[in-house]
């Protein structure tokens, strides 16, 4: 399967079918293949672009802390964009990878056609709750660094399904990629010009507010929940999650410029 190399690291994609181009970003301690099942339906009209987060999956997972960071990670997308030969893509992802997606918009406007946002929270606005936010994802890094990958067995079960090398990454990419810095996704949000479906389980407590917010914030934003399904709502209920994503990716406008000229 093809990689990239970004500075000496290595990122793990693959691509499905051909048409307009659509970049789907896993969760955080998840992989590629949480979409799998997904595949067959989404690359039947779009040029699907799944890929490994770094420290994820088939990714490298480097020593050096300062090689995870939202930047650098929404780098690797604008990437594996370019490798794929797509000026503009349909940008989605779960949880943190609807995140990254966000973030990619705010750094590269220009290339989103759409935005599919997924079980995700839009950052913080408060710092004392982007503290908070960030004392979790650290105490998963440090948990992660002394249970190594057995922790994945009691999370969720795209995680705990999830193949990974070994936990060092995945502490790192956690305290690199998971932790945040500042307001600017959230602040983000009533300047999206691009059509946009939020997706969330109707199970998936947590986010939910956060998908009302982002809804309300997004211009023109679309927005399903769900029925019992969780924070993996594509694994929950993958029938309807294609069924929610399938109308919103048909009504898109016409792109001309599909592909690098």
């Amino acid at each position: 399967m093809p990689r990239i190399d970004r500075d000496g690291v290595g990122i793990y994609y693959e691509v499905h079918g051909e048409g307009p181009p659509l970049l789907l970003t896993h969760g955080y301690s998840s992989t590629s293949a949480m979409w799998h099942d997904q595949v067959d339906a989404l690359a039947r009209e779009h040029k699907l672009i799944l890929w490994d987060m770094r420290g994820h999956g088939q990714s490298d997972y480097p020593d050096d802390p300062g090689a995870y960071s939202e930047a650098l990670t929404v780098g690797d997308m604008a990437a594996i964009l370019d490798a794929v030969g797509a000026k503009r893509a349909i940008i989605g992802g779960l949880s943190l990878g609807g995140y990254m997606s966000l973030a990619f918009y705010r750094a590269h406007p220009e290339r989103a056609r759409a935005l599919l946002i997924i079980d995700t929270g839009p950052g913080f606005k408060k710092d004392d709750a982007r503290e908070a936010w960030n004392a979790r994802a650290l105490a998963t890094a440090d948990r992660l660094d002394r249970e190594g990958l057995d922790m994945l067995k009691s999370a969720t079960r795209e995680r705990a399904t999830a193949s990974h090398r070994n936990a060092s990454g995945l502490a790192r990419a956690a305290r690199g990629m998971l932790t945040q810095r500042d307001a600017r996704v959230i602040e983000l949000l009533p300047d999206i010009k691009v059509p946009s479906l939020i997706v969330v389980g109707a199970d998936d407590t947590p986010f939910l507010a956060a998908s009302d917010y982002m809804a309300a914030k997004i211009p023109g934003a679309q927005k399903v929940v769900i029925p019992a399904a969780g924070h993996a709502v594509n694994i929950d209920q993958p029938k309807a999650f294609v069924d929610a994503v399938e109308p919103f990716l048909k009504n898109l406008p016409a792109q001309v410029d599909q592909a690098r000229t």
